[in-house]
């Protein structure tokens, strides 16, 4: 091993760890070029971020990481989230989480199917959370829960319409209130916009080039049960 791609492979590993841009029109495309073209920086660099529990996704000719389920070095733990959002219980916490499922579901549904949306609005996810969380829970979709999945969608369905409705034009675009169905989904993209993972425009969210490297690689490499509860309940649908 060269101790020069030892040193160019610690370098991107830093520079990602700490939000940095490596991407080919990025300031650090050199180091870019090395990842692409050198293949004992590109093995240091992938073992480098399997040992921290890091992911690293490329995107547009461009490099992102996340930290892997249970990463608490690099990754958000359940109690800091909640402290994000300012909410204290677990079932908000998960309320939250689907939210979040549901915005990741307006801009990809699986590899052979590309963004079919360029941003979202918060109405859009109002409207997604009502049809998906009936939809889950009704017996009559012909979708099979287990036990602790039923009592799961039951708790978060249960705290979503606890909120009553409101427009998203009652909403403050700065600020955001948790006492409706529009204001929590305020509050959950008030957070991934903090996180660089959308940007808002005129009461428009636009998913990051961070966010939609996260989102294409999540469906590819962790096709979870939701995933495939909520596909199969789409594909009744048709």
């Amino acid at each position: 091993m060269e101790n020069r791609n030892l040193e160019k492979a610690l370098d991107i590993v830093s520079l990602l760890v700490s939000g940095q841009d490596v991407g080919e029109t990025s300031a650090n495309s050199a180091l870019y070029q090395e990842y692409s073209n050198n293949s004992e920086v590109y093995a240091i660099v992938q073992e480098t971020l399997r040992h921290l529990e890091l992911e690293i996704y490329e995107y547009k000719n461009s490099l992102y990481t996340a930290g892997k389920a249970g990463n608490t070095v690099f990754g958000f733990t359940n109690e800091e989230v909640k402290k994000a959002l300012g909410v204290k219980l677990n079932k908000e916490l998960y309320l939250a989480y689907f939210i979040i499922y549901n915005i990741i579901m307006q801009f990809y549904t699986d590899s052979s199917t590309p963004a079919y949306v360029e941003y979202v609005k918060i109405d859009d996810i109002v409207n997604s959370m009502d049809t998906n969380i009936n939809g889950i829970i009704d017996d009559e979709m012909g979708i099979v829960l287990d036990e602790i999945e039923e009592n799961s969608f039951r708790q978060i369905a249960l705290s979503w319409e606890e909120l009553p409705a409101s427009s998203s034009n009652s909403i403050d675009n700065t600020r955001a209130a948790r006492k409706s169905k529009a204001g929590f989904v305020k509050t959950v993209i008030n957070f991934l916009e903090e996180n660089d993972l959308l940007i808002g425009n005129d009461a428009r969210y636009y998913p990051t080039d961070r966010f939609r490297s996260m989102i294409e690689n999540y469906y590819e490499d962790n096709r979870s049960r939701l995933a495939q509860l909520l596909k199969g309940k789409k594909e009744q649908e048709k």
